[in-house]
């Protein structure tokens, strides 16, 4: 088929290209998580005027929108921040909870975003939810299907082609996600500024530090579609040594 043909002699023309666009989201999701990391730890030093921690931001937020049975906890760690449906719960990192910075209010405002998205039944959302339970499953046990399936390609290269179809499931999951997080920062930003937590002199530094949290869901959807289409490639490689 000229279409197979045409993919296959652009297969062993462009290895390299593909190489070198693979180092380069490598890098550059080295960098945007520096860049996270130093922007969070700049804001989270710039204190709110009104001194609301970020468990105060949240409930406030959450009750502006209407929002009374999403509860706000505190969890472990260091930006484990999440919402989480099933259990209607905000969970903000102990650091972000007890925080009366920008950075806190940035993060519990986002993750207030969600709970508003899921309140008002979001598409994009329900989408990622709905995927949740098989890209769970294909996590699992993806990297073993293809681990395997490289080594018996010329044996079974089926079991590497279902390997690829969960590594695309999961692929999918990751370009779902960015709406998703996108929309949720842009709700944060909007009410930070509407119910004037923040002050304009550092409600720029809210909006920055969203704006460099999507930066990694970006990066990391570009991953694991040119992951993907490494395993394409390899697969057509290995069907094609058949012929």
């Amino acid at each position: 088929m000229p279409v197979i043909r045409l993919l296959l002699l652009f297969i062993q023309t462009d290895m390299l290209t593909y190489w070198i666009i693979f180092i380069a989201i490598a890098l550059a999701s080295y960098l945007v998580q520096a860049n996270l990391q130093r922007k969070f730890k700049k804001y989270a030093a710039v204190p709110l005027d009104s001194r609301l921690t970020g468990r105060e931001v949240a409930e406030k937020m959450l009750r502006d929108n209407g929002i009374y049975d999403v509860q706000v906890t505190s969890t472990p760690g260091h930006l484990t921040d999440h919402y989480n449906p099933v259990t209607k719960t905000v969970n903000l990192s102990e650091s972000v909870y007890a925080s009366d910075s920008v950075a806190a209010a940035a993060v519990a405002a986002h993750e207030c975003g969600h709970a508003i998205q899921h309140a008002h039944a979001y598409g994009p959302l329900q989408l990622r939810s709905a995927l949740v339970p098989v890209v769970s499953f294909a996590s699992n046990w993806v990297q073993w299907i293809i681990l395997i399936g490289l080594f018996t390609i010329n044996i079974f290269p089926g079991l590497l082609f279902f390997g690829i179809v969960l590594f695309a499931l999961t692929t999918l999951f990751s370009f779902v996600t960015l709406p998703v997080e996108i929309d949720a920062s842009r709700r944060a930003c909007a009410w930070l500024d509407s119910a004037r937590i923040t002050a304009p002199q550092n409600h720029p530094m809210a909006v920055d530090a969203l704006r460099s949290a999507a930066y990694t869901y970006v990066v990391a959807a570009l991953g694991s579609l040119a992951t993907l289409v490494y395993y394409i490639m390899i697969f057509l490689g290995g069907s094609r040594d058949e012929e």
